[in-house]
């Protein structure tokens, strides 16, 4: 591909972008530009490629870029907008890693200008990630075309309205986190009633958390399905589901609640930030 490509800000989501796209050869070094508000943490860079375009500032990665992705936090965008709106390319495809700024925000700085917004998941390290995207009226569908390609790097793509953002960075991009935290509940609870090594817990769930997403994909099956496969009549799994079923949706709920009220805040604030 011959476009350049810029990244301001080199934190996990910076960081995961640019070597997913150089490691797999959609984007050559040499058509690669970075900037990070630490310049001490990408001047080692060109140790690993040399190629690489290390930009002290974020300017330079600005006025060299066809698709420029933002990843910085949400009060640090309108920030960086000003300083660069002047010199980004007239036809530049702005890409903001986060869902909390609204695109009347971003427009505010970026008139009439093309802009997406991409929430990937952690789970892109292993080209599994659902990435959602959605776009403001400026793009046109080459432009979702050619975003299209550079993140299916990633996994599946996904787009969907501005509106459900929200919803989706929950199911998608903040999942991997809940999975997490409810199965080391489990495993911590398991460990109370067995002599299992807490390493071989651990184990025995992961690996089983594998095989029974792979069953789900590559069988079709429901979640409804599944249990009914396992969960026997009058048998010891369906006594574990019934407990799951009664529990977990005042869990499931409250967690909804309060993930999307904290996103909902978090969007305020930036709204607050960009009326000033």
């Amino acid at each position: 591909m011959d476009k350049k490509i810029g990244i301001i800000g080199y934190g996990s989501m910076g960081k995961m972008i640019s070597s997913k796209f150089i490691e797999l050869k959609i984007i050559p070094e040499p058509n690669m530009y970075i900037s990070n508000r630490t310049f001490e943490k990408i001047m080692d860079l060109k140790t690993v490629y040399p190629l690489l375009n290390i930009c002290k500032n974020n300017i330079d990665v600005a006025k060299n870029s066809d698709i420029l992705f933002i990843c910085v936090k949400p009060l640090e965008i309108k920030t960086v907008l000003l300083e660069i709106y002047n010199y980004i390319k007239d036809d530049c495809h702005i890409v903001s890693l986060n869902g909390s700024v609204l695109f009347k925000q971003l427009e505010q700085i970026c008139v009439s200008r093309k802009i997406s917004k991409v929430i990937p998941s952690v789970t892109a390290e292993i080209n599994q990630s659902v990435t959602l995207v959605c776009h403001n009226a400026n793009i046109s569908n080459n432009d979702k075309k050619f975003l299209k390609i550079l993140l299916e790097c990633f996994g599946s793509i996904i787009e969907i309205p501005e509106t459900e953002m929200g919803m989706g960075s929950e199911l998608t991009s903040c999942m991997p986190g809940f999975i997490g935290a409810i199965f080391k509940v489990i495993t911590n609870e398991a460990e109370k009633h067995t002599s299992i090594s807490k390493k071989d817990v651990i184990n025995l769930v992961i690996k089983t958390m594998y095989g029974t997403g792979k069953l789900l994909m590559e069988k079709d099956m429901t979640f409804e399905q599944l249990i009914n496969r396992v969960a026997t009549k009058g048998g010891i799994t369906e006594e574990g589901t019934k407990i799951i079923e009664a529990e977990m949706p005042k869990i499931a709920n409250e967690l909804f609640e309060k993930t999307l009220e904290k996103r909902k805040i978090t969007t305020e604030k930036a709204q607050r930030d960009f009326d000033i």
